[in-house]
């Protein structure tokens, strides 16, 4: 469980947090009240095809999934209750890491003759280490990762939502569709396809609507939990910090439960992967680094909000010192829910499906986008191989209710760290850009109010 494997993924992405949120100058921290005001405002001028708005939504929608219910039951089950402690610290480094992919996501982005916007890191490492030299490496890295991205986004934002979305629905339906998953995945496929064959701004319209409600619902049914144990709340907040800190096991119970809430935090928010960028390209605003201001707002909301209400009411409720980690993640948030309220389990997994789904929606664009970047001029020559991806998308969701869930994770997993690599060592060669970027927008717009 603690093998090489996992410290090393760990070690890559949160140093990578801990670097931007110090060369930043803690912008996770001075930046938020800006980054809120952001999306209020509408840049006039600005190319693009969404709004800065629709952009968070569709990033968000992307990372908001099963992690945030499931996944957070895992880690607390295998690390204790102090993975949740570690895990909203990687979502609090992680807005540093958002800050800096999307404002270069925004800088090297490329507007197409027919106005659509393509960006991402692909774009930000062919381009950006031309411009300092490094243009065969550039080259390289950009091509590595978009080929990784084709084949992850089949795996994180496809396969392993489809499967517990499909799960989900059949524990609620009393196991009516055993051996018959794929009637639930073929209708899954047939929504998202609906959605995502009118192509990003239509992803953007569903995502703007569809994330503030599920997020809204999921935060009530947590509060209404919360609220009617009020009385548990502190003795919660002290088990899962002084677990954190001074684990009962001792160093070796420290490191697993940073290493395992670390990890969750990194499969569910997704910084460092650069993949929110993707969306953010796409954004209309006049200057890159408002991009990358609205953009740290989404580990905050995913993990900082969303999985530490989910810690919070496990441990207020049904979490018992030793448990396993051979409970099923959904089954044990489930079970804290239904705990206090018997009515809970339908509307919880009603956000669950709506959390799979809404994250299909957003890893089919950035699976897309890095297709058409492999094509190079042959996507706008031939586009109908951009429908024939969609529709290899489609087919993988079909798949992916019905194949082993063991198989779907561990291939995620191992996704993640193979999209990072070129990621984070472009990130860190185009430090300086970010920062500059972000002083020049400083200057026009910030120091002149």
């Amino acid at each position: 469980m603690l093998g090489t494997d996992v410290p090393l993924i760990v070690l890559w992405l949160v140093a990578g947090g801990v670097f931007f949120t110090a060369y930043l100058g803690l912008i996770n921290v001075r930046g938020f009240g800006h980054a809120v005001g952001l999306l209020t405002t509408k840049p006039s001028g600005a190319e693009g095809e969404i709004s800065q708005w629709q952009a968070l939504t569709t990033a968000v929608s992307g990372t908001v999934g099963i992690g945030n219910i499931g996944g957070v039951a895992v880690a607390i089950t295998v690390g204790g209750p102090g993975a949740a402690f570690w895990l909203m610290m990687a979502g609090f480094l992680g807005m540093a890491t958002k800050c800096a992919e999307c404002t270069l996501g925004q800088r090297y982005r490329v507007t197409h003759a027919d106005g659509r916007v393509s960006g991402g890191p692909m774009y930000y490492l062919k381009q950006g280490l031309a411009e300092r030299g490094m243009a065969p490496v550039g080259r390289a890295l950009g091509a590595f990762y978009a080929a990784s991205m084709v084949i992850g986004c089949l795996g994180i934002g496809n396969m392993f939502q489809s499967n517990q979305a499909a799960t989900i629905i059949n524990e609620i339906s009393g196991g009516a569709f055993d051996g018959r998953a794929w009637i639930i995945g073929a209708v899954l496929a047939a929504l998202v396809g609906l959605v995502i064959l009118g192509g990003i701004k239509s992803i953007a319209r569903t995502a703007e609507r569809l994330v503030p409600s599920m997020a809204g619902l999921y935060l009530v049914l947590g509060a209404l939990v919360l609220f009617a144990h009020a009385d548990r709340i502190p003795g919660a907040v002290t088990t899962i910090v002084s677990s954190a800190l001074a684990p009962e096991s001792g160093v070796g119970g420290l490191l697993g439960a940073m290493i395992i809430g670390f990890r969750r935090a990194v499969f569910s928010n997704e910084a460092g992967l650069g993949s929110a960028s993707i969306a953010h390209s796409a954004a209309a605003t006049t200057h890159p680094a408002a991009e990358g201001y609205v953009a740290l707002l989404e580990p905050f909301i995913d993990t900082v909000v969303i999985c530490s209400l989910t810690a919070l009411i496990i441990v207020t409720t049904v979490y018992e010192p030793g448990m396993t980690g051979s409970i099923d993640g959904i089954a044990l948030t489930t079970r804290a829910f239904e705990s206090t309220y018997a009515w809970t389990p339908i509307p919880l997994a009603t956000v669950a499906v709506l959390f799979a789904f809404s994250t299909m929606l957003a890893w089919s664009y950035y699976g897309l986008q890095s297709f058409n970047y492999l094509l190079g001029n042959a996507a706008e020559r031939f586009p109908f191989l951009g429908t024939l991806f969609k529709l290899v998308f489609l087919a993988f969701v079909i798949l992916g209710a019905s194949v082993n869930l063991s198989a779907v994770i561990d291939l995620s997993d191992a996704l993640v760290f193979v999209v990072a690599i070129p990621n984070l060592i472009g990130l860190y060669l185009l430090a300086p850009v970010v920062r500059d970027e972000l002083k020049r927008y400083r200057d026009a717009v910030l120091n002149n109010r």
